[in-house]
């Protein structure tokens, strides 16, 4: 098991932690019914929290946030001196967390995406895990919704009896629903973003080779070039730009500049 703590990378606090220490810190919070936030970031989290000072803060007072991709890992390696010898991949970690979960007889909800996404994920995850207990699921509206609609949501979830909530709602609004239904769902949160339809049979993963090597993200351009040319185009020579600024320390973001916000979203 492999834990350096919280590291900063361009502003944001990421925990340098291999898949053990990661699971070992979920089922903890599950076992005991205490409000545990978690994030796997790649690059475009991480540029996100890092272009966003309000979202600097929201993604800092997360419990765990863990190097999703590769060159996460990378700069946690570069700055710090972590050795980790592999990035915590979010839908890895959905499945190591389902088996924990499912051995100790943790139950799951599921919360985001579409009605049939969760329908294909729930038969998938119970087919890998026959002792898996999905609680409840709960489909997106993937839009801003009032406060009496937020209550209802984090009812519904706290009276399924589950011990751990996946959020599939995508970067960046996942973590905001994380961070603003911490304390009113008082359960482990785990924003897992395309695990959903990556286990659901809906996209693709990079074949094994792509992703040690970091090149998942042009595996995903190709699949989805008109969503996501921005996102990779853009944001990745920018991540490179300011991880070597502060590796010789002529620029560094610091978790400091964070702003907390000032209103809640509400997304839901």
């Amino acid at each position: 098991m492999l834990d350096h703590g919280k590291q900063n990378l361009l502003g944001i606090r990421l925990d340098a932690v291999d898949y053990e220490a990661a699971v070992a810190k979920i089922i903890a919070a599950a076992c005991e019914q205490v409000p545990y936030c978690v994030s796997a970031l790649a690059v475009h989290g991480v540029m996100t929290g890092a272009l966003d000072r309000k979202h600097t803060f929201r993604l800092n007072q997360l419990d765990l946030v863990v190097p999703d991709g590769q060159p996460v890992r990378w700069g946690l390696n570069l700055l710090h001196r972590t050795q980790l010898a592999d990035r915590v991949y979010g839908p890895t970690l959905t499945l190591k967390t389902c088996e924990a979960a499912a051995n100790l007889g943790l139950p799951v909800f599921l919360f985001g995406s579409d009605a049939s996404t969760l329908d294909r994920l729930s038969q998938s995850l119970a087919s890998k895990f026959p002792r898996l207990q999905v609680a409840g699921v709960l489909p997106s509206r993937f839009a801003r919704i009032e406060e009496s609609e937020c209550e209802e949501i984090a009812r519904k979830i706290r009276s399924s009896g589950a011990r751990i909530v996946l959020a599939g709602l995508g970067c960046p609004r996942q973590e905001i629903w994380a961070f603003e239904n911490r304390e009113r769902i008082g359960l482990p949160i785990l924003a897992v973003g395309a695990a959903f339809a990556f286990h659901a049979g809906e996209l693709s993963q990079a074949p094994e080779w792509m992703q040690q090597r970091g090149l998942e993200w042009l595996y995903r351009l190709g699949c989805e070039p008109a969503r996501l040319w921005k996102r990779y185009l853009l944001l990745n020579p920018l991540y490179l730009t300011l991880l070597g600024l502060q590796a010789t320390r002529l620029f560094s973001l610091r978790p400091e500049r964070g702003i907390e916000p000032g209103e809640l979203l509400n997304y839901g």
